[in-house]
């Protein structure tokens, strides 16, 4: 679908302009619009960040989403709050969040369209409802939206960091520092792009994780991250930058692991938002999965 705007008054961003006219469309939307060349000012190709002024025309292209067949799937999925605007689902380990890079079943999708009687659409067929996610060997809480004004709504909380995401992780050795933040830049890793890594600042994009120890074993760290910003793999990412990578994390962690598990440490274990409809602070926790907590007897 094309749309051609003659711009009415002068703006400082084209990218303002096109979410003002783009019909709800996240600025993360937007920004994949610029970044691909789908839009035009005057007939060139634009830049987000380019002013625009009075009677300049901006043509938008807004590319077919690509259908892909996610069928609801009768799996178990605890949804520990739902209203007709959003439900707060504490996911299990080894899920994934929605369907992508080979995985077509089993996802916390899949499980959601069968379970919810609607999702939000802005986020197309592969993401209905999901407004943020977590790993898939991340266990914990993840609030999902059933229509497109939660979405948006939700989604503005999150890029203004109102939403507050706690999560949980035993780290491999012992915290020098009871408390601190972690202020870096995430990007790509050079060496293997699967990897996320600590970049310069033109190679990733600002991040920021509070921690503080809970508590201490012998060899091993029991401690809290508040997110400030939500990079990819950012908890495990500044876990190994501190030295102390989160225990069980294959790709982020040591080599020689003393427990055997299927995934990391790490679990979202609290969650805190503001209704979008009540206008109601909402707080959520979810207990540590079985498999945490025996580890965690084991220390002791």
């Amino acid at each position: 679908m094309n749309k051609s705007v003659v711009a009415e008054k002068n703006y400082s961003r084209a990218d303002v302009l096109v979410c003002e006219v783009s019909d709800g469309k996240t600025r993360s939307y937007v920004k994949k619009l610029f970044d691909s060349g789908h839009v035009l000012v005057d007939g060139k190709a634009a830049k987000a960040a380019q002013t625009v002024r009075v009677g300049q025309t901006v043509e938008i292209t807004f590319p077919e989403a690509v259908q892909y067949a996610v069928r609801p799937e009768d799996i178990p999925v605890d949804v520990i709050y739902e209203d007709g605007d959003l439900a707060v689902v504490n996911k299990p380990q080894g899920m994934t969040v929605h369907i992508g890079n080979g995985n077509v079943d089993g996802t916390l999708v899949n499980a959601l369209l069968f379970r919810l009687e609607s999702l939000s659409g802005i986020n197309g067929v592969i993401r209905p409802g999901i407004v943020h996610r977590i790993d898939k060997d991340t266990s914990g809480l993840l609030v999902v939206a059933k229509n497109d004004k939660a979405h948006l709504n939700l989604s503005k909380q999150i890029e203004e960091k109102t939403c507050k995401r706690t999560y949980l992780a035993l780290l491999e050795g012992n915290l020098k520092t009871d408390s601190g933040t972690v202020t870096t830049y995430i990007g790509r890793s050079p060496q293997d792009r699967v990897k996320m890594a600590v970049v310069s600042p033109d190679k990733g994009k600002l991040a920021v994780t509070k921690y503080s120890v809970e508590k201490r074993f012998e060899g091993y760290t029991l401690c809290r991250f508040d997110l400030q910003t939500g990079r990819t793999h950012q908890i495990r990412v500044h876990a190994k930058h501190l030295g102390h990578p989160v225990v069980g994390d294959k790709v982020y962690g040591i080599k020689k692991q003393k427990f055997k598990l299927n995934g990391q440490l790490l679990h979202a274990f609290r969650l805190t938002f503001v209704h979008p409809r009540t206008l109601q602070t909402m707080t959520f926790e979810a207990p540590l999965p079985d498999y945490f907590k025996e580890i965690l007897d084991k220390l002791k």
